[in-house]
């Protein structure tokens, strides 16, 4: 982008209310002829302060409101119909609510004093495919008080927006993926954080389910969010934590919960794992920066979560669960550690193939209802269901089950394992995948990484629900593990492994999932949102 340099001293016009600028300001807008005509909204808004910077190469005349920084280039008269002179005067602007910080901008020298340059707006920029970017505009004007009265005006705007942190709680795991967590952080989320003014307290984790029995006791009244820097199982044992904390707060009885109370604070996910499923879900791309800036701008996405349960007990919160070839899959990766991420996901799936077995199964589900009135009750936190609605069966041999209140998106997953479901619309997708051959299995797989629908067989079978029961018939895992390594044990044989938000549970009867609406507070926005966003200063 371009960035503003040192030049010679450009006066300056201070102004601001709504009684216009100072005469001094009227007669320099006087000399160009884009300062009489501006779009209704710019006219409707009241000016804070008006003045001459440099950016680049060029004066500019800058107009402060109350929404939008707006400036044009400062250039003689010319015969109008020029489309050259207009291409050069046409006016640029930010948004103030993509500033998330501002700065003095100084030249020092050895001595250790400084001499005043301007200032400089540190900007999130929209790019495309729901990536953000930060950026810099400098404003140069070597006037020491006009700069320091248009630095107030811009720390007082920036003051007022809502839910921007000011200070967070940081998890970060160290293991995650190939140990890069501490790397991300420190190199790309860090810097960020200390120029948006934004106080952090990191904890490194030393073992899984650190997280959780901190955050069971560990204070957080003076914090504004809580932020986790790992893979999908960190973040989901956060958002575990913070819920299982809320429910303490509210005097809940933790082992049976009808209505689970709201997490507290919202959870900001910087994705540094193998596959980064919840991150790229809330974002619509894992990528470190975007989550960065959507912490910092205090973007808040509030997502539906899952109680899982088994014999009225509560095992958990989770966003989503496979169970089949999805958990034993896991369960076959955990056993194989010692190898990279990579390495570890393709040899238990190429395991899993080779073993591939249905497990005998009653499934019970209660679909969605999508009346308004009911909607409109769930929108506003109402956790009661339609007493009407009916549950139904289905039993039969599965080879897969999936569970997701969320898309879902990863790299192997452009399009998500649930393409259809949102973050928030009250509803989960049940997908089956019925008994065939491992050939037209791996045929459904294989869907998943291209453009075509993967529900396009016949063995396949996909539900919009609310909640769903998982009752295995089989006294034993089709994919029991005594099948290798454990030839003579029996101490795992009726336990079923689910793959929960790629965390590893072991069940040994049946299981239920619960949708919540909007349980917790997420950093992040609403991708329909950002598609409709568009950068209007051409200039970076």
């Amino acid at each position: 982008m371009s960035r503003g340099r040192r030049g010679s001293r450009v006066g300056a016009l201070e102004g601001g209310g709504e009684a216009g600028a100072p005469p001094a300001a009227a007669a320099a807008a006087a000399s160009v002829p884009w300062a009489a005509p501006q779009r209704p909204e710019a006219a409707a808004e009241r000016v804070l302060l008006r003045g001459i910077f440099e950016i680049g190469r060029s004066s500019c005349d800058m107009v402060l409101s109350e929404r939008a920084l707006r400036w044009r280039p400062i250039r003689p008269e010319r015969p109008s119909g020029d489309s050259k002179y207009d291409l050069l005067c046409k006016e640029e602007l930010i948004e103030l609510k993509d500033i998330f910080s501002v700065k003095l901008k100084r030249r020092y020298f050895a001595s250790g004093n400084g001499t005043l340059l301007g200032i400089t707006l540190f900007i999130c920029l929209k790019k495309e495919r729901n990536k953000l970017k930060d950026s810099t505009l400098d404003l140069i004007n070597l006037s020491e008080d006009h700069c320091n009265i248009w630095f107030q005006q811009f720390k007082k705007i920036l003051a007022g927006f809502p839910n921007r942190p000011k200070s967070l709680k940081i998890f970060l795991n160290p293991q995650s993926h190939r140990k890069e967590a501490k790397q991300i952080y420190y190199e790309k989320v860090e810097p960020l954080l200390k120029i948006a003014g934004i106080e952090t307290d990191v904890t490194i984790t030393e073992y899984e389910g650190h997280a959780l029995s901190l955050l069971k006791e560990c204070e957080l009244q003076g914090f504004d969010g809580v932020v986790c820097v790992g893979g999908d199982g960190s973040a989901s044992e956060v958002a575990h934590a913070l819920l299982l904390r809320a429910q303490h707060s509210a005097s809940l009885e933790t082992d049976r919960i009808l209505s689970p109370a709201r997490a507290q604070l919202p959870l900001g996910v910087i994705p540094a794992g193998s596959t980064n499923v919840l991150a790229h879900s809330l974002h619509g791309i894992s990528h470190v920066v975007t989550a960065t800036l959507h912490i910092i701008m205090g973007h808040i996405q509030p997502v539906d979560v899952c109680t899982f349960s088994t014999t009225g007990k509560l095992l958990r919160f989770g966003f989503s669960a496979m169970f089949g070839f999805g958990g034993r899959t896991l369960a076959l990766a955990e056993k194989h550690r010692w190898m990279s991420p990579t390495q570890r996901r393709d040899f238990a799936v190429i395991q899993a193939l080779a073993k591939l077995k249905p497990e005998d199964c009653e499934i019970s589900f209660l679909p969605f209802n999508s009346s308004p009135d009911l909607q409109e009750r769930r929108a506003q936190g109402s956790p009661k269901s339609d007493c009407n609605a009916q549950w139904q069966m289905i039993q039969g041999q599965f080879l897969n089950v999936s569970i997701m209140a969320i898309p879902c998106l990863c790299s192997v997953a452009p399009r998500g394992l649930a393409p259809d479901t949102r973050l928030n619309n009250g509803s989960m997708a049940l997908i089956i995948a019925r008994n065939t051959s491992r050939q037209e299995f791996i045929k459904h797989l294989k869907r998943y990484a291209s453009v075509k629908n993967q529900f396009n067989f016949p063995f396949v079978e996909t539900y919009t629900v609310e909640e769903v029961k998982v009752y295995p018939r089989n006294k034993t895992s089709a994919y029991s593990l005594e099948e290798e390594d454990q030839p003579h044990e029996t101490a795992s044989e009726n336990r079923f492994p689910w793959n929960v938000d790629g965390d590893l549970m072991e069940v040994t009867s049946e299981v239920h999932i619960k949708l919540h609406p909007r349980l917790i507070n997420l950093y992040g926005e609403s991708m329909e949102e950002m598609n409709d966003s568009k950068v209007t200063c051409n200039c970076l």
